[in-house]
């Protein structure tokens, strides 16, 4: 008998009625759910709220686990609902708000010369352990006469908001290479991102120099070598 109040109990602290509901529409639309993927269209008002004190209610078990005494420790009275806050609200805050608001306007000039953004700073979380990764990226484009543009600091925006989740590096600059090549339709378009991961730095190996590296090249950055060669020069001249 004891042993199904206590089952009961266990079941209650586990409990995460709004996340359930949540992932019920989800899959009731056959909408991929992934770390690094967006959800906002799937949120109702006043869940996000109610999802971060269940995250807070887990995260508080986490701490059980590792045998902490929160009850007394005063530093870690209140780090469950600070993390619950910081991962909801901050650090994977990509995953739960809308886009940013970003005006396309036409390309009026009809500029077809390479335009560089960068170095754009880049703070994610890897989602292997989720340990911060931290870095830069630089975006290349070559415009046509067709083609949006769009402001300089909305750039920025759409990096943060698709770096606010938890990435794995070259899958994250694939999603930010899409999300510019549908708003802007240029000729080519160009990413570079250099990145250092705190999962090698504080974890595993412990190496405190390694940095990744990698790129995606659309249209002409990628039929043309010379556009490619004059990106990758002028962005490291330009440095961080």
């Amino acid at each position: 008998m004891g042993d199904n109040k206590d089952d009961e109990v266990i079941r209650a602290a586990l409990a995460t009625p709004v996340a359930d509901k949540i992932r019920a529409r989800l899959e009731a639309a056959g909408q991929r759910y992934f770390a690094n993927d967006n959800i906002e269209a799937f949120l109702e008002d006043g869940e996000l709220d109610k999802l971060q004190a269940e995250v807070a209610a887990q995260m508080s078990g986490v701490l059980q686990a590792l045998v902490i005494d929160t009850e007394h420790d005063h530093n870690t009275q209140d780090t469950a609902r600070r993390v619950a806050k910081m991962f909801i609200r901050e650090v994977f805050s990509g995953r739960y708000e809308a886009a940013p608001p970003v005006t396309e306007f036409p390309n009026v000039s009809r500029l077809n010369e390479l335009m560089i953004v960068g170095p754009i700073t880049v703070r994610s979380a890897c989602s292997h352990h989720l340990c911060p990764i931290m870095g830069q990226i630089w975006v290349g484009v070559m415009p046509n006469e067709n083609s949006n543009l769009i402001g300089l600091s909305k750039y920025a925006r759409l990096v943060q908001w698709i770096m606010s989740r938890p990435q794995i590096q070259e899958e994250a600059i694939e999603q930010l290479a899409t999300l510019l090549q549908d708003k802007m339709q240029p000729d080519g378009l160009a990413i570079v991102m250099e990145a250092d991961h705190f999962c090698m730095h504080w974890r595993g190996v412990k190496d405190m120099d390694s940095k990744m590296v990698n790129s995606v090249m659309r249209g002409s950055f990628l039929k043309d070598p010379n556009l490619r060669r004059e990106f990758l020069a002028l962005m490291s001249n330009r440095g961080g």
